[in-house]
């Protein structure tokens, strides 16, 4: 019986070891692929138009689930803020609650989260896909660098995308905020306007969650990268990667977005 117990408790440590291993290794390989797409974006931006058509594939099609979830989270906002706000008598500061909200946390790391979902699991098939017909080993063979060529647009078309993505959805999500409860439920236009135009400042506020968005989105592109340019040349290989893409991805914007808001509010 103790010799079972013995035997698992082995087993268990050894299953720990080697995920911790890994989880090394693949830190290591992923920081090492930051530092040569770094070091060959020289072509992305001697080339632009490949970053402007990576910018239009991992942005622009990102557009429509982008506005439609801020419409629906800033309206959200609006009405659970309000009924919030009418206990303590501070209905009129709702555009400040709904502002606040969008622009400091809910716009980079809600815009970030559908990235992943939608433009990095897009970036980590096509690379995966690319390695398993041999598209990447034939560059290669013709003296092409796939990081300079491949990896290196799809970051950079990231890294711009991703901030614009932001401000679009903290926009749109004011106009949500305003279309509820201005019109709906009656609270007035111009308190709801002047406070918050009082209260948003443009460093704390504005610039936090530009610097966020532009860490989120090198995160969310590069892991989406990576997971695309290790993946296994399977099938199976590749849709595990895009899922831990995903998983990867949403783990670390939550765990950027606590640290950076640590930093931020000590500051």
């Amino acid at each position: 019986m103790k010799s079972g117990i013995l035997v698992a408790l082995v087993r268990g440590f050894r299953m720990v070891g080697r995920r911790c291993i890994d989880g090394i290794w693949r830190l290591g390989a992923g920081m090492r692929l930051f530092w040569l797409t770094l070091i060959s974006s020289g072509e992305s931006f001697r080339r632009f138009h490949l970053t402007i058509r990576e910018v239009y594939f991992t942005g622009v099609m990102s557009l429509i689930i982008i506005l439609v979830s801020a419409f629906f989270v800033g309206m959200v906002l609006g009405l659970q803020g309000y009924h919030t706000l009418q206990k303590y008598g501070s209905s009129e500061a709702i555009g400040v609650l709904v502002a606040l909200a969008l622009v400091r946390e809910l716009g980079p790391v809600v815009t970030a989260l559908l990235f992943a979902g939608r433009a990095g699991t897009a970036i980590t098939a096509e690379i995966g896909l690319m390695k398993a017909t041999e598209q990447l080993s034939a560059m290669e063979m013709m003296a092409v660098s796939p990081i300079a060529r491949v990896v290196a647009p799809r970051f950079w078309a990231g890294v711009i995308a991703m901030p614009i993505l932001a401000a679009l959805f903290s926009m749109v999500g004011i106009l949500g905020g305003y279309l509820v409860a201005v019109p709906l439920i009656g609270v007035d236009a111009g308190a709801f306007w002047s406070q918050m135009q009082a209260s948003v400042d443009w460093q704390h506020d504005i610039l936090n969650g530009v610097i966020k968005s532009v860490v989120f989105g090198v995160a969310c592109t590069m892991i989406a990268l990576f997971e695309g340019y290790d993946a296994p040349p399977t099938a199976e290989g590749v849709s595990r990667a895009t899922t831990r893409t995903v998983v990867t991805s949403s783990l670390a914007v939550l765990g950027l977005d606590f640290i950076l808001t640590s930093f931020m509010l000590s500051v």
